[in-house]
């Protein structure tokens, strides 16, 4: 029996989105679902739910937990990584509370900024642990990213782990659908292409029967911005450098120097910014589970419809040689020439059985390459800082952050990155 390794399986909810989206996949109906997480209270939890799951939807999908990660892995044919290292608490709350002492303020800290880029120091250890074991017991698997920071950890996983990766994110196939509910606009029948980084990726095109959609997409969306709304950071930045991006607005408010700004605090009220956003919904959804819980996993009833997850669309489409397309993060292998090369870059790719294969993009608007070269800086020296384990590449990092460095001062980046190393204590390597 071939086997699904979902690592992270403590993440219930997405366990039952991925792994409940290969129980109704025809082409998977004969692999084992193996379930792993060092939280074995959520790993119950999960497999319980995915037993029930099992039995409702009539799956011939084998599940089994494991408490020994290696064995988890042993012979898998593909691998799901959801995980997150060092959890709401106490990391996330070290990463947005000793920033804020320096006045520097954040809203997600998932992906880029301070946040984002001891995220990645904590996490990319872990990764390579996985890599290690995979090329032992699993060495031909493809391993399917959904954690955080996306574009440093997929590209840690291949360059440094030698795995075959690839980066997988919501925000490509929401993207259309979301912006044109928003405006009011029909997306039946609509085209489409995306490419750039994870969280920073571009509508280049949008059309309809071979018309250019921009135009009235712009239009209302100036209407729009004369009201308060969710969305007004990615308007902003559509209407200032001329492309609608990826990612949310709140995500989007700190990978760019112009909107939270100590010297212009109403900026914040002007473009509607969530200061603070993550940590509130880590406590949204640490209180929601415990209702949740008895909800989903002993339910007998339990049910599940095919989401808009990648995964299982890939496995299936490797399975069975019938293509699928998909948006992928993947190294830069002269994909879009005016974006380095040792980036990773998101973009169209062709999935088959002869496995995952990247579109070439060319290369972006100038405007749209030059912002994401100001976040591909810090998201390449953080993989240095990992890499060599140097501190100093971590101060680089965060020198060059473009929120980071438009609102601190030197000897106050490289304090406040001490500080943080110092609160993390054992969740980091040890840095030189």
């Amino acid at each position: 029996m071939s086997k699904i390794t979902f690592l992270g399986a403590g993440s219930t909810v997405f366990a039952k989105n991925v792994l409940g989206d290969c129980m109704l996949t025809p082409a998977l109906q004969d692999f084992e679902l193996a379930l792993f997480d060092i939280d074995l209270e959520r790993l119950k939890d999960s497999e319980n739910m995915l037993l029930n799951l099992k039995k409702t939807v009539n799956s011939g999908c084998r599940v089994k937990a494991y408490t020994d990660r290696k064995e988890a892995l042993r012979g898998a044919k593909y691998v799901v990584n959801a995980i997150q290292v060092g959890g709401y608490e106490p990391c996330t709350v070290t990463d947005f509370e000793i920033p804020k002492k320096y006045g520097l303020r954040q809203t997600i800290a998932d992906t880029l900024g301070i946040g984002g880029i001891f995220r990645n120091l904590r996490t990319i250890p872990v990764m390579m642990d996985f890599a290690a074991d995979m090329r032992e017991v699993c060495p031909d698997a493809w391993f399917l990213n959904y954690t955080n920071p996306m574009a440093v950890l997929t590209n840690a996983m291949i360059t440094m782990g030698g795995i075959k990766s690839v980066g997988l994110c919501h925000s490509v196939q929401v993207c259309v659908p979301h912006l044109f509910r928003d405006l009011e606009m029909d997306d039946a029948g609509v085209q489409w292409k995306i490419a750039g980084i994870n969280h920073m990726a571009w509508l280049l095109e949008v059309t309809k029967d071979g018309k250019d959609l921009y135009p009235e997409i712009k239009a209302r969306a100036r209407e729009k911005q004369k009201t308060s709304h969710k969305d007004m950071v990615r308007y902003e930045m559509m209407l200032r450098f001329g492309y609608y991006i990826t990612e949310s607005s709140e995500h989007n408010a700190e990978y760019h120097p112009y909107f939270i700004k100590r010297n212009y605090p109403e900026l914040i009220e002007r473009f509607n910014i969530p200061l603070d956003e993550y940590p509130r919904r880590c406590v949204n959804q640490i209180e929601k589970w415990k209702t949740m819980r008895a909800e989903m996993v002993n339910n007998k009833n339990l049910e599940h419809c095919r989401s808009r997850e990648y995964a299982s669309f890939i496995l299936e489409a490797m399975e069975t040689d019938q293509p699928y397309k998909i948006g992928g993060n993947v190294i830069n292998t002269g994909l879009i020439p005016n974006l380095p090369k040792e980036a990773c870059v998101e973009v169209p790719c062709l999935v088959d059985k002869s496995g995952i294969t990247p579109t070439y993009v060319g290369d972006l608007p100038p405007q749209l390459a030059a912002l994401n070269r100001t976040n591909i800086n810090t998201q390449l020296l953080t993989l240095e800082a990992a890499r060599t384990l140097k501190k100093e590449h971590i101060y680089h990092a965060a020198l060059l952050d473009p929120h980071t460095s438009a609102e601190l001062s030197i000897d106050d980046i490289v304090a406040m990155c001490d500080d943080l190393i110092a609160a993390h204590g054992d969740w980091l390597p040890a840095f030189k």
